[in-house]
């Protein structure tokens, strides 16, 4: 079925910077709340790795994505800078003109699928047994055993 087709990408400025999905529905998320460490748990991610792609955003261009305060009496917070509202606004305006597109492009390939669903992020996935590689242990021990067992 078509309408359940999602476009997943990432605009690379050069080797240095890129925007995904990740980055855009962080700054989402510091927009609605106002706060770094609210808008990682809500997107399930450490404050580090929320606070690290903030910092590769905002070091990233000749603007700031987002401006941080320090926590004092009405306590910190984090607000987008008009760039960041901008470059969030751009990269929608991309997604929204491309799901048209991929529709178009995969309507008669999308009705032939018939895997089930994709899991949602975070969620386990079951491996065969036959494909787990048990890692060779090449401790002193271990090989005074495996010399005994060839006798």
């Amino acid at each position: 079925m078509t309408k359940d087709l999602a476009v997943r990408f990432r605009v690379d400025f050069g080797s240095g910077c890129s925007i995904g999905i990740g980055k855009i529905e962080l700054l989402e998320g510091i927009s609605r709340s106002g706060s770094l460490s609210e808008a990682a748990r809500q997107m399930r991610m450490s404050y580090r790795r929320a606070w690290l792609l903030l910092a590769d955003l905002n070091a990233s261009f000749d603007q700031s994505v987002a401006q941080a305060s320090t926590g004092g009496r009405g306590g910190g917070g984090v607000v987008l800078t008009p760039f960041g509202e901008l470059l969030i606004a751009c990269y929608r305006k991309m997604e929204a003109g491309l799901e048209p597109l991929a529709k178009a492009c995969f309507e008669d390939l999308s009705r032939r699928v018939n895997a089930a669903p994709a899991k949602t992020r975070g969620a386990k996935r079951t491996v065969p047994v036959a494909s787990i590689r048990r890692p060779a242990n090449r401790g002193p021990a271990n090989r005074r055993k495996a010399s005994a067992r060839r006798r």
